[in-house]
């Protein structure tokens, strides 16, 4: 090879790595979180009134809550599937998620042709079986209920919907081993993780790891919910508010959504809070509502900047 191939090849080289550089960064730009709005956070709202917040508060869809949380699931049943279609069709909003707690893994399967009728892509819940579990209690554990949950997966299949599964204190999907073994042993694209941050408060530091290890593939959705002492007990609104992103609660999402990026995270992400009593809206107002909910995006929209 003579000085002038070498020089070619060299600046070949260059060229390729320059644009390979410039793909990656145009990639890393284009990332953004798909917002979804949890309809519980207005109480029992009516849903002509919550529609219209979806647009208003960068949300691409909505997340359909029953009770005790809210009740606009069953308002759609009060008012008529029709009628319901008609109202999201009429708003231009997307039913994504019916959040179905009440029903357990067993019992989602009567939900999923309702939801398929609606255009949902997820049906969510928690978990059965022992509590907490870690260590090879949670492998064995969530081997047997990955194996119980083969029909309802098989059915979630058919039905084109997903089931994601909330890693909730006092449940199975608790403990990271219990993530990570789920990870393991899970095949089917048609259930996941509906990761709750604010479950993980004891392992905050490995949240960004436990990202990765699921990977998109195992997260189609994650709750923005900072662990408080007002989740569950009456405290000033202040402090019940520090569940929100940007209200002061102290985690870091810096280090989450660099994970989430690194993923290639496509999911949805629901900026979320508990009250306390449930069944209330999280602030008197819907106009309070969306600014608490801008101000939270706001939040999370300078974490990815850094």
């Amino acid at each position: 090879m003579n000085r002038r191939q070498a020089c070619a090849k060299l600046t070949l080289g260059a060229s390729a790595w320059w644009t390979a550089l410039r793909a990656a960064e145009a990639a890393d730009h284009a990332f953004r979180l798909r917002y979804i709005l949890a309809s519980a956070l207005y109480g029992e709202m009516p849903l002509a009134e919550i529609l219209p917040e979806v647009a208003a508060t960068g949300c691409e869809a909505i997340d359909i809550w029953c009770k005790v949380h809210g009740d606009q699931r069953e308002q759609i049943d009060a008012m008529g599937h029709e009628a319901a279609l008609a109202l999201f069709e009429k708003h231009g909003v997307k039913p994504s998620v019916f959040t179905r707690y009440p029903l357990g893994p067993f019992g989602l399967q009567k939900e999923m042709p309702i939801a398929k009728k609606f255009g949902a892509e997820i049906v969510l819940c928690g978990t059965i079986g022992p509590s907490e579990p870690s260590g090879n209690d949670a492998k064995r554990a969530v081997r047997a209920f990955l194996e119980s949950m083969k029909p309802h997966v098989a059915a979630a299949e058919e039905a084109g919907v997903t089931i994601a599964l909330e890693n909730h204190d006092r449940q199975l999907l608790y403990h990271p081993d219990s993530l990570r073994y789920f990870a393991e042993y899970n095949q089917s694209p048609h259930l996941g993780i509906a990761f709750a941050l604010h479950h993980l408060h004891a392992f905050v530091p490995e949240i960004p790891a436990l990202i990765r290890d699921l990977g998109n593939a195992q997260i189609p959705f994650i709750y923005f919910q900072e662990h408080s002492e007002g989740i569950r007990k009456k405290v000033a609104k202040e402090i019940e508010m520090q569940q929100m992103p940007g209200f002061g609660g102290g985690l870091d999402y810096v280090p989450i959504v660099e994970a989430l990026r690194e993923i290639g995270y496509q999911g949805y992400c629901e900026i979320f809070m508990h009250p306390v009593p449930r069944g209330i809206p999280i602030l008197p107002t819907v106009e309070e509502i969306r600014d608490a909910i801008n101000r939270s995006r706001a939040h999370l929209g300078k974490c990815l900047t850094r």
